[in-house]
């Protein structure tokens, strides 16, 4: 553990922040390897998450591969019929986003099954139609694409941080139901997924990420610099759910503080909702009502 810390020193410095959680003011500094007692206690069922205890891991093993030999058949039904699944996931950093697209993907077929998750844009991509880029990666005749993040880095990231003018963020919130509209009726099987998490859960996912030396990569500057703007992002996405919740571009809100129920939800939610050949009900099950919903009064349940 000694070495592996000493690895991840290689990872800037920040320095503590003051933060308010629950009325009380905090001190954390992700430089310090021992996460502070608070957030230790309070990292699964921050944000009034409704399980104490994460799923097991050797129930969570069994259901996730029956599920997954269901995204196969969906696959196949996919190439056979020509029709088409794009998937956007959002939410705040480390909620869970490229966890829940790898084990959505893991098992299909590379070729007819992609993930886009883009870079900053260009300078030739910054003088496009803001909705460019994306279209580009839409899909074609049987396949299946996600995108870990998504246009939506303009209802958060940008007006959040300063990335874009308030103009430019009205004018998305806007426009959006429209593009999305178009998106239905071309018929695409068209899904839009944010992960919710607790504000401990998430300085536990930093804090994690900072000190290992495998995930360290993950960590950046404007993670921190985000954490104190949790509030300015609470409002942002209240608003972008307000604007862009449609019934035929619907968000798909899950409660993502332990990751393991929150992927299985993801992938009952797709599976259910396509129509492919030899769907086995009975291995997709029911979902779990406490986990996913469908709106932003699911936030307020």
């Amino acid at each position: 553990m000694k070495k592996a810390k000493e690895t991840a020193q290689a990872v800037p410095a920040t320095g503590p922040i003051k933060i308010k959680i629950g009325g009380k003011e905090r001190e954390f500094d992700i430089d310090n390897p021992v996460l502070p007692d608070w957030i230790e206690d309070n990292k699964l069922t921050a944000g009034d998450y409704p399980y104490d205890k994460k799923m097991k891991g050797e129930d969570y093993e069994k259901e996730l591969e029956q599920l997954q030999i269901e995204l196969v058949k969906a696959q196949a039904w996919l190439q056979k019929t020509g029709k088409r699944v794009m998937a956007l996931f959002e939410g705040r950093d480390a909620a869970g986003k490229g966890g829940t697209i790898f084990v959505l993907r893991q098992y299909m077929n590379p070729r007819t099954a992609r993930n886009v998750a883009l870079t900053k844009p260009t300078a030739t991509e910054t003088g496009q139609w803001y909705y460019q880029r994306y279209v580009d990666h839409f899909p074609t005749s049987g396949e299946f694409v996600t995108f870990d993040r998504s246009w939506y880095n303009r209802a958060g990231v940008e007006p959040v941080m300063g990335f874009c003018t308030p103009e430019q963020h009205e004018k998305f919130l806007d426009e959006t139901p429209h593009f999305e509209r178009m998106i239905s009726n071309e018929g695409i099987h068209f899904f839009k997924f944010w992960l919710n998490i607790g504000r401990e859960t998430q300085l536990e996912r930093f804090h994690d990420r900072r000190w290992s030396p495998l995930k360290n990569w993950k960590f950046s500057p404007i993670d921190i610099a985000g954490v104190s703007k949790w509030d300015d992002y609470t409002k942002v996405r209240d608003t972008m759910f307000e604007r862009t919740h449609k019934e035929f571009a619907p968000w798909i809100i899950v409660r993502a503080n332990d990751k393991r129920r929150s992927r299985l939800a993801v992938l009952q939610h797709i599976l259910s909702s396509l129509p492919y050949d030899g769907r086995d009900g009975d291995i997709i099950g029911k979902p779990d009502k406490k986990i996913i919903g469908e709106g932003p009064s699911f936030l307020k349940d």
